[in-house]
């Protein structure tokens, strides 16, 4: 019998080949194996009568074979192998390319079941590259290829469906039983079936109603799991040690007495539970959120500025080097200000550490620039107290002299497994012998963290994901905003746009360009199919893909020859990309065209037209994201959608920007549309697909939280329940692991 930490390499019927091409999948042992299960199914449980055949059909015969011949299409340059087969009510055709060894198994006098699509051609129907497998006698016998609902799973090259169709089902009739983590009155209440009924089921189910039940149960298991391991989170927290940070009022004053504007009430509010928290002397896990330009990174650097005072570091991470560089200036032009109204404050050096550039800024202005390990050493010192930067200050050689509050901006582009470790990063270093028993009183204590958001995030996911924090909200943009004029605009009406771009361009005014990527690609060259459906054609065609490089071209030399238009990509060097922010920042460039590295953040308050190329392709909260970047300042502004596609659904997708007052209320609607991957990114790549999936289904969410919250109260270290502490242990090291 086999276990699920079985090596595959040690199933006799598993040819070193196919182990191979088991391994591309990440497949070692029977456990991977039985756990990657099928994307979707073929329903070929209807048998008919060949006489009975429709075009069109997904069907299954069993018949004998007749007559098999093997011939090569040397124009085609492909083999065809074309097979009679016969019932009692008639013949058809069946018909396979390029796999000339069928000629040795499909043998005249075999009876054989076929299940495949029933194509037609000049008034003849046939089967058209049907699966096929021995039926024993003319009853239905148990198949794996044909005559039911057919497993279709994830492939790789030399790894087909078929072929991992006939490892599993002979792994799973010899697995042991696999014991069951989910509490036994969870399953009761869930109306969950077992693991060992739903590892059968999932793989080779008997009807199709069947399918969404089983999937909900591997949803709800992944689920059930993570909701535990946010409560324990909580828990955990709740008995750590964090750094006692007391505000003082009077110095918060001073620092808003420079601001040219009045904190709102909900930032006011937001940055009151910040304070409460940090003083609390328990580590903060707070989410500050709010729709864009409602004024976080203000709050957030506040709550700095109230943990330097402690003499206490900030690390202060952002998804690119172009929002770090941002933040930096918007910090630094505080500090001065400051500075300039109040010369007597104490203010924290402010240092900036990206992968392009590190540099160094005192409260007077004085800025130098820094090698990174100069940075570093002054970081480790305690020397900058506020460090802002963006996946390096989680590299190992990064390490804080006592870092004391860690802000993340957009945390959800980060990932699971990199938010872990900045949650885990120590407090102090060991600087001598005689520092030890201090050090370690430090190391004790763990930094207060504070995400920020301005990616609307929606119910189910704050439920899950984001479970284990505390929510702030900025829910009112800054007084004096206008509301931006968003319209879609069709190839025809460019013209149009373009006018008005000049207009706001001569009144002084600057223009964003959003493209989908930096150039074309060789895939665009390939035509796509036409999806019916929509009315749409599927991928990215070349003519219609917008890219940076080509898009530059066209309106600086075409288009607008008489105005500065620059160009930004993420594959531009740093110091290159922080030259043209700067000059665009300043005025110095009246369109900037770019990707969507300037997606989150940027603040450019002169910039009042959004012009989006291939609007389309992007999702919602993108394009609202991207709408963001302009109506910060007084003046009336504008975001275009242009579109390639008349499509009903792009269509639809569109005008819900257009109408939306709030990106919350785009948050559910996207989640539905693209999934949970629009909210997360690629970061989240820990999480288990079934997770993935369920993260749509609110239903799902709130019963997996309750189970998770009912357990967590009556045994919340899962004393009474080994084998879930034993599996959500497995779960942490999974989502967790570097």
């Amino acid at each position: 019998m086999l276990r699920l930490e079985t090596p595959l390499s040690k199933i006799s019927f598993i040819t070193p080949r196919f182990l191979k091409s088991l391994e591309k999948l990440g497949l070692k042992t029977v456990g991977d194996l039985v756990f990657h299960f099928p994307s979707r199914y073929e329903d070929f449980s209807q048998t008919y009568r060949i006489a009975d055949l429709e075009p069109g059909q997904q069907a299954t015969i069993q018949g004998l074979v007749k007559d098999v011949d093997l011939r090569r299409s040397w124009r085609r340059r492909m083999t065809i192998v074309e097979a009679v087969i016969e019932d009692e009510s008639g013949s058809i055709k069946a018909v396979w390319f390029n796999q000339p060894y069928l000629k040795n198994i499909l043998r005249p006098g075999r009876l054989m079941n076929f299940s495949g699509k029933v194509s037609i051609s000049d008034n003849e129907i046939y089967l058209s590259h049907p699966d096929y497998e021995l039926a024993e006698s003319r009853s239905r016998v148990e198949t794996r290829h044909t005559g039911r609902l057919v497993p279709i799973y994830p492939e790789t090259r030399g790894l087909t469906s078929r072929g991992l169709r006939y490892v599993v089902q002979p792994v799973l009739k010899n697995l042991d039983p696999v014991e069951e983590f989910i509490p036994e009155e969870v399953l009761i209440e869930q109306k969950l079936p077992g693991i060992n009924e739903a590892l059968q089921k999932i793989h080779f189910p008997d009807e199709v109603d069947e399918v969404q039940a089983i999937k909900n149960r591997f949803a709800f298991q992944d689920l059930f799991l993570l909701q535990l391991f946010n409560f324990q989170q909580k828990l955990k927290l709740a008995h750590e040690k964090s750094p006692v940070v007391f505000a003082d009022i009077e110095h918060i004053k001073k620092i808003l007495s420079v601001l040219p504007f009045e904190l709102t009430a909900s930032q006011k509010k937001s940055l009151w539970e910040i304070i409460k928290d940090l003083e609390r002397g328990r580590p903060m896990n707070r989410l500050l959120q709010g729709d864009v330009g409602s004024g976080k990174t203000i709050v957030a650097a506040i709550a700095a500025l109230v943990t330097a005072r402690a003499e206490l570091q900030s690390a202060f991470m952002a998804p690119t080097e172009v929002l770090a560089n941002q933040h930096f200036r918007t910090i630094k032009k505080l500090f001065e200000d400051i500075h300039a109204r109040h010369p007597s404050e104490n203010l924290p050096v402010l240092g900036i550490i990206t992968s392009g550039s590190s540099k160094i800024s005192f409260a007077d202005g004085l800025t130098s620039e820094l090698t990174k390990g100069a940075a570093q050493k002054k970081v480790k010192s305690g020397e900058i107290r506020v460090v802002i930067g963006t996946h390096s200050l989680i590299q190992k050689s990064v390490t804080f002299h006592n870092l004391g509050l860690t802000i993340i901006d957009e945390q959800h582009r980060f990932g699971v497994r990199q938010r872990a470790h900045l949650m885990n990063r120590e407090l102090s270093d060991p600087k001598s012998d005689r520092d030890r028993t201090s050090d370690r009183r430090k190391k004790s204590l763990v930094p207060h963290f504070l995400s920020m958001s301005a990616t609307p995030i929606p119910r189910t996911l704050m439920l899950t994901i984001f479970g284990d924090l505390d929510v702030s909200v900025i829910d009112e943009l800054p007084a004096g905003r206008k509301e931006i004029k968003t319209r879609i605009v069709s190839p025809e009406e460019r013209t149009d746009a373009y006018g008005l771009v000049r207009r706001e361009v001569a009144a002084g005014r600057q223009v964003f360009v959003i493209c989908p990527r930096i150039e074309p690609t060789a895939n665009d060259l390939e035509q796509t199919a036409y999806d019916k459906k929509n009315g749409e054609w599927g991928g990215l065609l070349a003519l219609e893909a917008k890219t940076v490089k080509e898009e530059y071209e066209k309106l600086s030399k075409k288009i607008f020859p008489n105005l500065r238009v620059a160009m930004l990509h993420g594959k531009m060097k740093s110091a290159e990309k922080e030259k043209i922010m700067v000059d665009f920042k300043a005025g110095g460039v009246d369109i900037l065209v770019s990707t969507s590295v300037i997606e989150v953040g940027v603040d450019v308050p002169n910039a009042t037209i959004m012009v989006i190329e291939g609007s389309e392709r992007f999702g919602l909260a993108q394009l609202y994201q991207f709408r963001g970047r302009v109506g910060r300042g007084e003046h009336q502004s504008y975001c275009f959608l242009f579109t390639e596609s008349s499509g009903k659904a792009t269509q639809e997708r569109l005008e819900a920007i257009v109408g939306a007052k709030s990106g919350f209320e785009l948050a559910e609607k996207d989640l539905k549309l693209r999934g949970p991957g629009e909210f997360l990114g690629t970061g989240q790549a820990g999480l288990p697909d079934m997770a993935m999936r369920g993260l749509q289904d609110f239903g799902l969410i709130k019963s997996s939280r309750e189970a998770a919250l009912s357990i967590i109260k009556s045994d919340s270290s899962l004393k009474r329940h080994p084998l879930l502490a034993e599996k959500l242990a497995e779960f942490q090291r999974k989502i967790h692991q570097e």
